[in-house]
């Protein structure tokens, strides 16, 4: 009742618009509080409205929602003031699908597209831009739905930007970033089981692809194996008549997902852990990526191997991959944790109750002592010091805090208690100068966190201009061997 008494009254407030003052000033008519009725005579009179206060007009339009907010701007100086306040569409953009403070970063860091290989040295910054939520609401509604595929290296997952997780997933059926021939009917294959998944057709909406880190080094021979890769994933898609492409490397966009545009992106994938260094954006190759030698199947393998020492029989390794899911951890002091009772149950569907001890903590132990698993890989806390120590070193850049923040990522990193393990140990390893502020975050969306970092890119107001490519900006770009096209893919 009280909703449909507003719409009456506001009704009569719409009879009453004029035509626009283009000479309307931006700035706040009168201090909040004070009645309608003190700047009437300069920006126009509200009627019966005039004495009411402005935070009570305010709070009418906020009821009233978006449309009838922008509707008022015809009314008279005095609603036009009153609905472009920053702080009411702000107030709109909060109760959308997505978190506010991931929309903030996005329209604050994401807005102006990709970072350019060279704007990251001698301390060359992007400037925050002065937000217009107002504009911001506008472009974001207006952005269209596009389909966000993250081929993974253990699990796809597939969805629209527009919903709130992904809404497919399914063990990966290709290895995403092999480029051995034949890579274009591989990759044809690939997306069209996804589409077909989805049930839509490839023509009806953009694709944000989540990239793998594959090739990583610093060579001729690395960049010239990515640009490959990339020009047959775009040729593939375009002449499947996908109308835009936005590809974004995954430790990018698990860096996006934790609110930051430069860190150390620690990806625990299928078969190895990569250790990304992210400056501004941009993934420093120059400076180096480490890898390890072991991932989520070394993991659960060893599991695996902990449970038939035991005589724990299980039906398949989906089932070891469970229980290393739901009942296994990080411990905090390896010594320590062996004189403890750590004992405890899970009920797997099908195959009844398993109960673990020291193994719920041994099996990720391999990744601080690869050893214990009869591993021959570089230590986990190792490689990540190892290439904080490199950024240090590097003169290029005069910030020395931009690589303390670590953020985690893959389905192996959400294990309880790794990222206290791990900055624990790289405060033992490192000197005081460098790990002085080190901050290590658990991936911020679990498994998802890379999907919902290609999210905030899908959803951004200027998603469509700043991170796609159509089929005619490729072909044209491809055909001249653009240089700004290749430097965008080393």
């Amino acid at each position: 009742m009280a909703s449909t008494l507003l719409r009456r009254v506001w009704g009569t407030v719409l009879a009453r618009a004029g035509p626009r003052d283009p000479d309307a000033s931006s700035s706040s008519p009168r201090r909040r509080g004070a009645p309608a009725a003190s700047a009437a005579a300069e920006y126009g009179s509200l009627g019966a409205l005039d004495a009411v206060p402005i935070d009570v007009l305010a709070q009418i339009l906020r009821l009233l929602g978006p449309g009838d907010a922008a509707r008022s701007v015809a009314v008279c100086r005095t609603w036009r003031l009153l609905a472009s306040d920053n702080a009411l569409w702000a107030f709109f953009l909060s109760l959308g699908p997505d978190p506010w403070d991931l929309v903030v970063f996005a329209e604050t860091h994401l807005a102006a597209g990709p970072a350019e290989p060279r704007s990251v040295y001698f301390g060359t910054v992007r400037v925050p831009p002065q937000l217009s939520f107002k504009r911001i609401y506008g472009q974001r509604a207006l952005v269209p739905g596009s389909i966000i595929v993250d081929g993974g290296s253990g699990y796809c997952k597939y969805g629209w930007s527009k919903y709130a997780a992904p809404s497919g997933r399914c063990a990966t059926f290709l290895e995403f970033g092999n480029i051995e021939s034949p890579m274009y009917a591989r990759l044809r294959h690939f997306f069209s089981t996804i589409y077909n998944r989805m049930h839509v057709k490839p023509s009806a909406r953009p694709i944000v692809v989540v990239l793998p880190l594959c090739h990583s080094d610093d060579t001729e021979a690395a960049r010239a194996s990515r640009r490959q890769y990339k020009e047959t994933l775009y040729s593939v898609l375009f002449d499947m008549n996908v109308p835009a492409v936005c590809a974004v490397d995954q430790a990018l966009l698990a860096l996006y997902a934790a609110r930051r545009t430069s860190g150390i992106v620690v990806n625990i994938g299928f078969n190895v852990t990569t250790v990304v260094p992210i400056f501004q954006g941009r993934v420093m190759r120059e400076i180096g990526i480490e890898t390890v030698g072991q991932g989520a199947l070394k993991l659960t393998g060893f599991l695996k191997e902990l449970l038939q020492r035991r005589n724990i029989s299980f039906e398949s390794l989906y089932t070891v991959r469970t229980i290393k899911e739901k009942i296994c951890y990080v411990a905090a002091d390896y010594e320590a944790e062996l004189c403890k009772n750590t004992q405890a149950s899970y009920e797997v569907d099908g195959e009844g109750w398993f109960t673990l001890s020291e193994e719920r903590f041994k099996m990720a132990e391999i990744l601080f002592q690869p050893q214990i698993g009869g591993v021959r890989a570089m230590a986990l806390h190792k490689a990540v010091s190892l290439c904080m120590d490199h950024c240090y070193n590097t003169e290029v850049l005069r910030d020395h805090s931009w690589f303390k923040t670590v953020v985690l990522a893959g389905g192996s990193s959400c294990l309880p208690g790794l990222p206290e393990r791990l900055e624990k140990e790289l405060h033992k390893l490192l000197p005081p100068y460098i790990s002085e502020g080190i901050r290590v975050l658990p991936p911020p969306f679990g498994t998802d966190t890379a999907w919902f970092g290609a999210k905030m890119i899908g959803t951004v107001s200027t998603f469509s201009d700043a991170w796609c490519i159509n089929k005619k900006q490729f072909r044209q770009k491809s055909r001249h061997s653009g240089s700004s096209l290749a430097s965008a893919w080393r």
